[in-house]
């Protein structure tokens, strides 16, 4: 993966991600929290709760509500959007990561109630905190608000953690957890199946034919 953004294929890097989703370092995230109440200003209405499935419910199509109470706020929660959005823009072919329920699934993801929840719940809040602050010093406004263009500028800083800077190394991992999140959150959908081209569990009244070209390929 290069260290552009703007330059990454929106989805080709995701694919891979989405199967090799890993726990990331603890964001040292304590002085962000401080001053999330004043960095996550964002306007318009939070996004719609999408229940998800889960290690204990794995069914992802239809699956039932969680139990446990969701702690991102509804100001956390479209900051969050717009950087799930701007990890997986909607295309010609499929819709963004926020409009299949990414964001609805993460909260319910870092505020499950299991061992080790807290540390990633703790980065999640600091990155966020810290994605407001970074983006009202640049442009004066919250993430949230930002053009496609200015939004990419900041991620441009943090989204390969090898060259971001000493002081972006926090953000960087924060960035991190949520690309992978993203990836596995929207790819779990059935639109993301959809857009990977995935048709399995899918009974087949034939094997379809195998092309000439096909056979030529593998010498048969």
């Amino acid at each position: 993966m290069n260290g552009s953004f703007g330059e990454l294929p929106r989805r080709e890097a995701l694919k891979v991600m989405a199967a090799a989703a890993g726990a990331l370092p603890v964001l040292d995230a304590a002085a962000m929290q401080a001053q999330a109440a004043q960095a996550n200003q964002a306007t318009g209405p939070a996004p719609a709760a999408r229940p998800r499935g889960d290690a204990w419910d794995p069914d992802l199509i239809h699956p039932r509500p969680g139990t446990w109470a969701r702690k991102l706020t509804p100001g956390e929660l479209i900051t969050l959007s717009a950087l799930c959005d701007t990890i997986i823009p909607a295309d010609a072919k499929s819709p963004s990561a926020s409009a299949v329920g990414v964001p609805a699934w993460i909260n319910e993801f870092v505020s499950a109630p299991m061992d080790g929840n807290q540390n990633a719940l703790v980065r999640i809040r600091g990155g966020l905190a810290w994605l407001n602050l970074e983006s009202n010093t640049r442009f004066r406004k919250p993430y949230a608000r930002l053009t496609a263009t200015e939004r990419t500028a900041i991620c441009d800083d943090i989204c390969y953690l090898p060259r971001a800077k000493p002081e972006h190394q926090a953000a960087a991992r924060f960035f991190d957890q949520v690309r992978d999140l993203t990836a596995v959150g929207f790819y779990t959908t059935r639109e993301g199946m959809q857009d990977l081209g995935y048709i399995g569990n899918v009974a087949l009244p034939r094997f379809p034919e195998v092309s000439a070209e096909v056979k030529k390929a593998i010498g048969y």
